[in-house]
C-alpha cells in the first residue's frame, strides 16, 4: 500500500493513505492553504537533497 504526506509552507504531515491525503488537501483548500500530496518515497528524496521542494507549476 502506498503512503503519502501533505506538504505545506509550514511543513510536512505524518504518513497517510491516498484517500486521507485527498480529504486533508480539500480541507486545507477550504481554509485557503496551499497543500501538495507527495509520496513518502518522494518526501524522503526531498529530505536527502536538503529539503528543497519545488512547487509544481500548473498551466
Amino acid at each position: 500500500m502506498n503512503r503519502y504526506v501533505i506538504r505545506t509552507e509550514n511543513g510536512t504531515s505524518t504518513e497517510m493513505t491516498r484517500e486521507e491525503a485527498i480529504q486533508r488537501v480539500k480541507e486545507y483548500e477550504q481554509q485557503g492553504i496551499n497543500a501538495y500530496i507527495i509520496s513518502v518515497d518522494e518526501e524522503n528524496r526531498i529530505q536527502a537533497l536538503g529539503n528543497e521542494f519545488n512547487k509544481p507549476k500548473w498551466g
